[in-house]
Parts: structure tokens; C-alpha cells; sequence
């Protein structure tokens, strides 16, 4: 006997719930989002208005007016504005204001994607504790997720005292995720107020440093610190200023006059950077012809090797539009290091200055220099290196400076480098700078060289002198058979074409042809392929 189930009646719908009618509006919900707009809008105005008010009459700008002037407008999006520490003594636990003194978030560059968090001076001056920390951790996890920017906009009095070592393991965590996200993600730092002890070591581990001069200081011990222990007097931004980082440190690569150019310089910045390591620079339509004549660099560079000019000027007459954008242009002044664009392709540009100590490498220049390329390859920018060297620069104090281990940084980053690489020398190259300046004997791709190079172990009249020192002594006028020597010399081993009959140098080009050939051979190795290696890392020098 088959038993068959009654089907129960469907209950009758709830008072007030209709299929495709909108529950009763009983004003709830929109109270409360009501509630959370006017909370958003405490928020965003900050702890008080005389704490802002405080904020411009230091000549500084808000976090949140910085965030403005970073991004697109209106791209802004905002996390954990409403996060609030939860340490306690010290009185903190009746001080809880929301973004605990950081705002963090993403929004738009130039239509690009790109991450930041702006330290907030006006709550706890800025200073970092364990949730302000949390949230920045929490933020460059999700740049390095999302394969993007991300820039510090640094305004802070370092650790927060009263939270103890939480607030140290705070900048642990920021600090390890700068190392891993090292040559993943362009990491910029941008210094507009105090940024002392620990927290200087971020910007530090970051690829691009910006600081704002009279408002900005950068220091691990500050000058009260200094004059007890060394007895010295220095003020703060003697100590720390964008000057003193941008000139004589090199700390930082740009020193800026106020916010607002400083912001604009950042972003022009990221317009020259790929998002990430996977990622080539972004292009950009240019109207500059790629096989304009370049003639006026048949006038700017002289060609005796002994007279100075500025490369400068060089660059100007081979770039897309003469625009070009100098990496620390203050400090290492004998080399340029600049990011510019080649038909309309972001380049890396390397250039020994001849108008400053004559062009030599020195200590400085060979570090900033290594630093550059590394940046650019990291960050798949080809390179450009544009040499009129006349050597190393001799004396004790490079020598017992470590001019050996610097000068290899500079090598060993050629060497390392995988993205295309495209030689130029202008006029001297002598001895191992020649070779340190990405020759062909260290893997550049394309080597090219105008008709008044000159590439030797050293220039006629040092070499005379030593290959023909015997036979100068001896004769009756030695100053007359060292000037015959030295001509022997110099159109035997150091004409034009001696490199190229020997397969070092792929052509001696007209100068006026510069451009045209630079772009054609950047063009040709677009996609280059250079794999290294398999290693756990590579031990650079120190």
C-alpha cells in the first residue's frame, strides 16, 4: 500500500513582506548611515581645528589635503579610517582618536593604480604605534598583492613612547616589507616633516627618497643627541634638511621647495615607472621625430678632450623633447643619472659630467651610479650610458675610502644588468672607468662612438710618459721627443677607429645621427631576453 504525502499549505507571507515590494520603511537603517556619514566627516576633519590650524602655521600641509594633491581627484579610497588603538597607561586609554595618526588607502595616478599612507602630525604628532602600524603592514600587503605603487608620505616623531616595544616591532614589520618588496614594487618615500630614529631607516630601504626644504629632518640622532656625545652644535636641518640629504648624504634623490611642487614631482615620477617588476614603463605619444637630427651636438661638445662642457645640454639635444627627469642631481654632480624617454619609451640615462672634476669617478658618483642601474633593471628600464671619462680619481683619501669596493659596485651592476643596454662614448674612455662604464667587454648590448673618441688605458701623454720614459731622459730635448711621442702614440693606439677595427665598439656614428641610432638599437633589443644564473642572490660588493 503506497502512502502518499500531503503536500502542507504554503504559509501565508509575514505582515508587511510582499514578493517585489520594498519592506516598511521604518527609518533605521538610514539613521545609522546617517550616523556613519557625520562620523566619516569628524573623522576627515581631524582632532580639532586649532590642531590643522597648528599644522599650516608650520608651513605644512594636512595628511589628507597631501592625499588630494597626490591623486587623480576624487580616485581616493580610504581603509580603516575608523580604527582605533587599544593601548593602555600613560593616559592613552582616554586618547583613542580614529586612523590612530595615519591615513591609509589607494587611488589613482595618472589613471594608474598607486597605494600610500600619509602620517597625520596632528594626532600623537604622527608618531607610530601597534595599530598604526597594523595599518600600514595591512597596506603594503595589498600593494605588493595588487602589483602597484606605493608612496609614504613621512610627517612623524617616530615611535610612540607610550606603547613600548609594540611601536618598535611596529617598524619591524615596515621594515621587512620594504626589503621584500624590493625591486617588486617602486617604493617612494616622501619626507614633509620630522622623520627621526627608526623610522628613517624606511625611506632608506625605499627606491625613491623626496624631501621638502625648511620643514622636513631626517636623522637617527638628532642635534640635542649629537652636541651631548660629541660635544657638536648643529641645528636640525644642518643636521637633516633636504639640502644636507640632497647635497652631501645623498640620502635623498630630490629636494623640493614646497608640498605642492614636491607632490607633482612625485607623480611625474611614477608616470616614468611600471607598476611593478613584471611590467615595462608606460609609454607616451611624443611628436618629436624618432630620426630627428640631433646637429647642435656637433657645436655643444668640443673635441679636445681637455676642454669642459655640460652633459646636461647633451641630453636635452637627444631626448623626447629635451624633458628629462636627474635622479640626485646635487650630490655626485661629476656623473648624471636622469630617466627620460626615447620615442616616446622610458630610458635609464648614465653620463659622466665633464663640467664637474672633469667627469672622473670618485667614490660617490661609482655608488650612485650602481644604485641607478639597479633601480633601472629592477624595474625593466633600458639603459642608456653616455661616457667621456677620463679615469678614477687618484688619492689617498679615495684609496683608503674604499674606491676598489665602490667602483665594483658600479660594475658588478652592470654586469647584473638583464635589460637592454646601449654604449655611447663621446670623447675619452680611458682605463678601468672605460671599462666600468658598461663597455663591451662587460655585456652592453650596442656599443657606439662619435669620430672624436678616444679609448686607452690612459691618456698619449701619461702613456708616453711611461711606455717612453727612458728614451724622453735621454734625449738632447726631451720636451720636443715627448711631444713626438705623444703624437706617435696617439695615432697608433687612440684614433677614432682603433676599437672598432677590434670589434669593441659596433660603430663610430655622426653625431647628428644620435638620436635616430640610439632609438633604432633600443628599438631592436625591446625584447631582450638575459636570464641569470640560478641563485639564492648574488654577494655585491660592499
Amino acid at each position: 500500500m503506497s502512502v502518499v504525502e500531503e503536500t502542507p499549505p504554503r504559509p501565508s507571507p509575514r505582515p508587511g513582506i510582499r514578493t517585489g515590494t520594498p519592506p516598511p520603511q521604518d527609518g533605521c537603517l538610514r539613521d545609522r548611515t546617517a550616523e556613519l556619514a557625520a562620523l566619516h566627516d569628524q573623522v576627515r576633519r581631524g582632532p580639532s581645528d586649532r590642531a590643522t590650524e597648528a599644522q599650516h602655521a608650520k608651513g605644512k600641509l594636512t595628511a589628507r589635503e597631501r592625499i588630494a594633491l597626490l591623486f587623480d581627484e576624487g580616485t581616493f579610497s580610504e581603509i580603516e579610517e575608523l580604527r582605533r588603538h587599544r593601548a593602555t597607561g600613560f593616559g592613552l586609554e582616554d586618547r583613542r582618536p580614529h586612523t590612530d595618526g595615519v591615513v591609509t588607502g589607494w587611488g589613482k595616478v595618472h589613471g594608474r593604480t598607486v597605494f600610500a599612507y600619509a602620517h597625520d602630525f596632528r594626532i600623537f604628532g604622527g608618531a607610530l604605534g601597534e595599530a598604526h602600524a597594523e595599518k600600514i603592514h595591512k597596506l603594503m600587503d595589498l600593494a605588493e598583492a595588487a602589483g602597484a605603487p606605493i608612496v609614504g608620505l613621512c610627517d612623524g616623531a617616530g615611535a610612540r613612547i607610550q606603547e613600548g616595544v609594540t611601536a618598535l616591532a611596529g617598524y619591524g614589520g615596515i621594515f621587512q616589507r620594504n626589503v621584500r618588496n624590493s625591486g617588486v614594487i617602486p617604493q617612494i618615500s616622501v619626507i614633509l616633516g620630522p622623520c627621526a630614529g627608526g623610522a628613517a631607516y624606511s625611506p632608506a630601504l625605499t627606491d625613491f627618497v623626496f624631501m621638502v626644504r625648511g620643514t622636513a629632518q631626517m636623522f637617527i640622532t638628532g642635534p640635542d643627541v649629537v652636541q651631548a656625545v660629541t660635544g657638536e652644535v648643529i641645528s636640525h636641518d644642518a643636521l637633516g634638511g633636504a639640502d644636507a640629504h640632497a647635497s652631501v648624504s645623498g640620502v635623498a634623490h630630490f629636494a623640493c621647495d614646497d608640498e605642492e611642487s614636491c607632490l607633482e614631482d612625485v607623480r611625474h615620477l611614477l608616470s616614468l615607472l611600471p607598476a611593478n617588476n613584471r611590467e615595462l614603463p608606460p609609454p607616451a605619444p611624443t611628436q618629436d621625430p624618432p630620426d630627428r637630427r640631433t646637429e647642435a651636438l656637433l657645436d655643444l661638445v668640443p673635441a679636445d678632450p681637455s676642454r669642459a662642457y655640460d652633459m646636461r645640454a647633451v641630453l636635452e639635444e637627444i631626448v623626447d623633447d629635451g624633458d628629462y627627469l636627474e635622479i640626485q642631481e646635487n650630490w655626485a654632480t661629476n656623473i648624471v643619472c636622469a630617466l627620460a624617454r626615447l620615442d616616446g619609451q622610458v630610458v635609464g640615462l648614465v653620463a659622466n659630467q665633464p663640467s664637474a672634476f672633469a667627469g672622473v669617478l670618485d667614490i660617490h658618483a661609482s655608488a650612485k651610479a650602481a644604485r641607478f642601474v639597479q633601480t633601472c633593471d629592477a624595474f625593466n628600464i633600458p639603459l642608456v650610458t653616455l661616457v667621456d671619462v677620463p679615469g678614477f680619481l687618484p688619492g689617498v683619501d679615495q684609496e683608503h675610502g674604499g674606491i676598489i669596493r665602490h667602483g665594483a659596485k658600479l660594475l658588478y651592476a652592470y654586469c647584473n644588468a638583464t635589460v637592454p643596454r646601449v654604449q655611447l662614448i663621446l670623447r675619452k674612455a680611458y682605463g678601468g672607468a672605460y671599462i666600468v662604464m658598461d663597455s663591451r667587454s662587460i655585456g652592453t648590448d650596442v656599443s657606439l662612438a662619435w669620430p672624436s673618441n678616444e679609448i686607452a688605458v690612459m691618456g698619449a701623454e701619461g702613456a708616453a710618459n711611461v711606455v717612453f720614459r727612458r728614451e724622453i731622459a735621454a734625449a738632447t730635448d726631451p720636451e720636443a721627443t715627448r711631444a713626438r711621442l705623444v703624437k706617435e702614440y696617439r695615432s697608433e693606439l687612440m684614433h677614432p677607429y682603433y676599437a672598432a677595427e677590434r670589434g669593441l665598439v659596433d660603430s663610430v656614428i655622426d653625431p647628428a645621427e644620435t638620436r635616430a641610432r640610439l632609438i633604432d638599437a633600443l628599438s631592436m633589443l625591446r625584447a631582450k631576453h638575459a636570464p641569470l644564473p640560478s641563485r639564492k642572490h648574488g654577494n655585491q660588493p660592499q
